[in-house]
């Protein structure tokens, strides 16, 4: 994370393109920037994710792209960032749930080491992707750190009453977009009607779990498991899971898989029900002195599944190697979170 891609490249988490994939003999992914210290703090408020992307943007001369996808409920921005101009998207989505941050300064982060740099392997790769990222997009609930958005008035399922909605049980695709109470959601499916990406992952947070080896989990993550989801998309969403349990392992993650639901109206269902590779990454709810880790994780993630996609490698992993994951282990004894909540993203 110190500045330098090839890290990456040295731990077999990036691969060089070969001459095969039509990558130019430039195309090596070189040393880059780092994302400056100050960039972001591990739990930002909306205010300093915003002023976190200007930097961004700016640092990039155009070529990460600022926009607005609609408003929270209380009428914050839900903000947009893209990287790229090429045929094959990718949407990246942080935040969900507000009291879940650490995907949101990885994605940061990612935006810089993507943009800012402007190399040949910078150029290959956004000439073959084009990556948006909803970044933070429970503003509202970050500002309270709480799990739902803000809405006193939401009432029945997947809602705390007086409080709000939980934002990732309303993309149920079955439900015409008009009809979701929920603004949040209804941003980020109308982006994805807008878009169709080809691959969506969603990263959110959990509590703290033992491995039946006795390590500790550190990151969990799962496809699409809704009955509805077409065998391709499924598949597709497999290997994205392989190739990011490799990344994430390479990295020093320990990763296990995420014992969730099938309700479509979860992102990870209901974008497979619409057709992308669609993942779910919760990382762990570690003590202080382990979030940068936890940051890093989800970092890799996003740099691994980029160059994956573009030089074509993401698509020939072995869709039956998701089933070796080893499945979630019980509560770690002892381990009070605030963010502590079984099976609850």
């Amino acid at each position: 994370m110190r500045g330098k891609l090839v890290v990456l490249l040295a731990a077999g988490l990036i691969a060089v393109p070969s001459s095969a994939q039509a990558a130019p003999p430039a195309a090596v992914p070189p040393t880059v920037q780092s994302a400056p210290a100050s960039l972001i703090p591990a739990r930002p408020t909306p205010a300093q994710v915003a002023t976190a992307l200007a930097r961004v943007a700016k640092a990039s001369d155009g070529r990460v792209r600022l926009g607005i996808i609609g408003r929270s409920n209380e009428g914050r921005a839900l903000r947009l960032a893209t990287i790229g101009h090429g045929p094959t998207r990718l949407l990246y989505v942080t935040q969900q749930h507000g009291d879940e941050p650490l995907g949101t300064p990885a994605a940061v982060r990612a935006l810089w080491a993507l943009g800012v740099p402007d190399t040949a392997w910078h150029r290959w790769l956004r000439s073959r992707l084009t990556i948006d990222v909803v970044v933070q997009a429970n503003p509202d609930g970050a500002v309270r750190n709480q799990r739902y958005n803000h809405d006193p008035s939401a009432s029945g399922d997947y809602t705390e009453p007086g409080v709000g909605y939980d934002i990732n049980r309303f993309h149920n695709p079955l439900t015409p977009i008009e009809d979701n109470p929920v603004p949040e959601s209804r941003a980020v499916l109308r982006h994805w009607q807008a878009t169709h990406p080809r691959v969506v992952i969603d990263y959110h947070m959990q509590g703290r779990y033992l491995q039946p080896d006795g390590r500790e989990t550190t990151a969990s993550l799962l496809w699409p498991t809704s009955p509805l989801a077409s065998d391709a998309a499924v598949t597709a969403a497999r290997r994205l899971a392989v190739r990011n349990y490799d990344a994430m392992t390479l990295a020093g993650a320990n990763v296990s898989r995420y014992p969730g639901g099938d309700y479509e109206g979860i992102a990870r269902n209901a974008y497979g029900i619409l057709g992308s590779a669609s993942l779910l990454i919760e990382l762990s709810d570690l003590p202080a002195d382990q979030v940068e880790l936890q940051i890093r994780t989800a970092f890799v993630s996003m740099l691994a599944t980029a160059q994956g996609a573009a030089d074509g490698s993401l698509w020939r992993a072995d869709p039956a190697r998701a089933d070796t994951i080893p499945a979630r282990g019980p509560s770690l004894p002892g381990a009070a979170s605030a963010l502590l909540r079984a099976d609850a993203a």
